[in-house]
């Protein structure tokens, strides 16, 4: 009999998906991974993680299987937290939810399981695992399109995929609910967690100022027709100015006029409307650019704003991550897939274009937000088969 331990996060999903490994022979394990301590900064009306704990705990009481809870707070902090408070310091926008999959759930944990004998962990995302005849491993689109979340899994790799199982992969989440319902499992209508994965709803304000001190500054609005975004957009869209269709924009405080005062440029992300605070403009602002080393946010008036929406984006070389080797390109060699920079995004039509110093991919359509530090993904029909950290 195989053995497999399940992520039992406390909630509704991960609850059905041992139930769904007990009913096809596997002897299941319960495990509930603990990543945070620090109370202060989680909004604890919103997931705390001792009222999911203990409703993990309820579950595997239900479905008769052993269950422990593991910590794994010390390389929560230095994997995801640390890495986090780098990334905004910086000026960029990280998504621990994909590093916690990559560092914790299909490492950490992964191997904690495996010392207990496992030969597979299960996990409650919608998503699905193929296998190819060649006996390399597929990463694929859940069928519920309205909650897949094969992106946040974007990072593994082949050896983290052939020991990974995601029994709702194949169901709708009313399906899921139904489920849990049938057999009266104790989360069936229990509302889906957000924030922090296994951490909980944070506030981002007070968890950056524990290591991101407060740093006061301007904020520029540059107009929608200075010469660099006109400039820009005048571009041919094509695969020769991909280099220059990629660069992000660079504005100084000369080009703009000061309409508002921040509290430290590390604590914004492009694409941003709440928490500016800018009054008396005519239209909602954004934030377009951020400058962490001069201290100064760049906004931007209307979604619309041409310095928001961009044609293409470069990933470095060295954070080019194949999920299935199959589909990797050779310098020079360029190839159309499907594309997703942040989650919830429709797919994307682009090129994919290999060069020496990285990956460019070329939109079909302008992409509002493109965010350095965020994971662009590609697919190839249904399968998740590569990405990387947008520079």
């Amino acid at each position: 009999m195989k053995r497999v331990v399940v992520g039992l996060s406390g909630g509704v999903d991960s609850s059905v998906a041992a139930y769904l490994l007990q009913q096809e022979g596997y002897e299941v394990i319960g495990m509930f991974m603990r990543n945070w301590h620090d109370e202060s900064v989680t909004i604890s009306d919103d997931c705390p993680w001792i009222d999911d704990s203990n409703d993990a705990l309820l579950i595997a009481n239900q479905l008769g299987i052993p269950f422990q809870v593991i910590d794994l707070s010390k390389e929560y902090k230095e994997r995801i937290v640390d890495y986090m408070f780098s990334e905004y310091q910086q000026g960029r926008t990280p998504n621990p939810d994909v590093l916690c999959n990559r560092e914790i759930k299909f490492d950490v944990f992964l191997k904690a399981a495996e010392e207990l004998g496992a030969d597979y962990v299960a996990t409650g995302h919608y998503c699905r695992k193929a296998t190819h005849g060649e006996g390399s491993f597929g990463l694929l689109a859940g069928k519920d399109q309205g909650k897949d979340q094969s992106y946040f899994l974007c990072q593994l790799s082949q050896e983290q995929l052939s020991k990974s199982l995601f029994p709702i992969g194949e169901l709708q989440k009313s399906e899921v609910r139904a489920i849990a319902k049938e057999m009266g499992l104790v989360t069936a209508d229990k509302k889906d967690s957000q924030g922090l994965c296994f951490v909980g709803k944070i506030s981002l304000p007070i968890f950056l100022q524990q290591q991101l001190k407060p740093k006061k500054g301007d904020v520029i609005e540059i107009p929608n027709n200075e010469a660099s975004i006109v400039a820009y957009h005048q571009l041919a869209v094509n695969e020769e100015n991909v280099v220059a269709l990629s660069k992000p924009f660079h504005f100084t405080k000369e080009q703009g006029i000061v309409v508002a005062e921040h509290q430290g440029a590390h604590y914004y992300t492009i694409g941003q409307r709440k928490g500016l605070q800018i009054g008396g403009r005519p239209l909602p602002s954004f934030v377009i650019q951020i400058d962490t080393e001069n201290n100064l946010v760049f906004s931007g008036q209307d979604d619309n704003h041409l310095a928001l929406n961009k044609w293409a984006l470069f990933i470095d070389k060295e954070e080019i991550h194949s999920v299935n080797p199959a589909f990797d390109l050779k310098v020079g060699e360029s190839k159309r897939f499907d594309i997703r920079i942040r989650y919830r995004q429709k797919l994307q039509d682009g090129i994919l274009i290999r060069k020496e110093e990285g990956m460019y991919i070329l939109f079909d359509t302008l992409q509002r937000g493109i965010t350095p530090g965020q994971f662009a993904a590609w697919y190839f029909e249904e399968e998740l088969v590569g990405s990387g950290v947008i520079s």
